[in-house]
């Protein structure tokens, strides 16, 4: 049988490599040209995940750097470190140039036998209707499909600036995330010297480019920075689907789950969907079942509640900081001394953001 996989991204390509390597035959459509291929986007890769993309990946290296060691700052405490998640020994995670990623996947894609790329020469967006006759089971990453209206959403009301410093050369193996009266804003090594930045910025704020350029340099702690490369922006959205499929289609990747990006946590819940769906298929391979549409009401079964508490949990932090940046009030001081001495809440924190959540 053959599986259809809609939409020439990343997550497609992990996902058409993993269920190649089982010995299934997959299709990837599209419409037109790709999505666009972020330059300047970085992917915050767990180590955990990152290993998985190495195994599926035939252990070909994937260019990425090391960070061992995340600093949390916020406005309202004068850049007073709140809170450090630090190793000494091992990567908290790693830091992949998303394009970098999406070619290494393509590329592998492009040569196994089971995959094969189809572009789709509609005048229109895909017909679904179309590909439910020719395909037993599809599975939908097309971020601008429009079978989904059912959904859990919120509009942050912010658009996520995301560019490229280069610096001075120096040992960067730390990510800082500071929490500014504007949105949150991160600095993610890439290198000795890059260093990428995410700034969500509020739409309150109507700021240009080199306003926020301005703003960058405002809250640059560790830099002595030469360049900051064009910035490319995104809106931002909390999103979930109330069902997980339709028909016989099951939605995944940007269409099942959107988050903030204050975590870095978007493409590592993908990938442990990846993980599970990989393993639901393993073990009805291993029992002679079918690969029916039974595979993604299981899928359904075992992610639904786990993808919507991970992302509420990420919707919590930012709104704890947005609302604590307006307030005066000492509380959330007394709180973060409390969290920064205890060993339990640290360990468990980075479990979390390696693993996710297992319940």
């Amino acid at each position: 049988m053959k599986i259809c996989l809609i939409g020439k991204n990343l997550t497609n390509f992990v996902l058409a490599k993993n269920l190649a390597n089982k010995n299934l035959n997959v299709d990837v459509v599209f419409y037109g040209n790709t999505e666009k291929k972020f330059s300047q986007r970085t992917l915050a890769i767990s180590k955990e995940n990152f290993n998985f993309l190495l195994k599926i990946n035939n252990q070909i290296k994937i260019p990425a750097w090391p960070v061992k060691n995340i600093k949390i700052y916020s406005d309202k405490n004068n850049s007073k470190e709140l809170l450090e998640f630090k190793n000494k020994k091992k990567e908290n995670f790693f830091l992949v140039k998303y394009i970098d990623l999406f070619n290494s996947f393509e590329k592998l894609c492009k040569k196994n036998k089971n995959i094969k790329l189809k572009k789709l020469n509609y005048k229109s967006r895909i017909k679904h209707f179309s590909l439910e006759r020719n395909y037993k089971l599809i599975i939908n990453s097309d971020k601008n499909s429009k079978f989904n209206n059912n959904k859990i959403e919120k509009n942050y009301n912010s658009v996520a600036y995301t560019g490229i410093l280069i610096h001075e050369k120096k040992v960067n193996n730390e990510a800082i995330q500071i929490f500014t009266k504007f949105g949150p804003l991160a600095f993610l090594p890439l290198s000795q010297t890059k260093t990428s930045i995410v700034f969500s910025i509020l739409n309150d704020f109507k700021m240009n480019e080199s306003q926020i350029f301005d703003l960058i340099k405002k809250y640059n702690l560790n830099y002595k920075i030469k360049k900051i490369n064009e910035l490319e922006k995104f809106n931002l959205k909390f999103f979930m689907p109330r069902s997980y499929l339709y028909n016989n289609t099951l939605f995944f990747g940007d269409v099942l789950h959107r988050i903030h990006p204050l975590a870095g946590q978007g493409f590592n819940m993908t990938i442990r969907d990846i993980k599970i769906l990989s393993s639901l298929i393993d073990e009805k391979i291993e029992l002679g079942l079918e690969l029916d549409e039974s595979l993604f009401y299981d899928f359904q079964k075992k992610t639904k509640h786990l993808n919507y508490i991970f992302g509420v949990g990420v919707d919590f932090i930012y709104e704890f900081f947005k609302l604590d940046n307006k307030t005066n009030n000492l509380l959330s001081n007394s709180i973060f001394n409390v969290l920064g001495k205890n060993k339990f809440f640290k360990k468990y924190t980075t479990l979390i953001a390696d693993k996710g959540i297992n319940i």
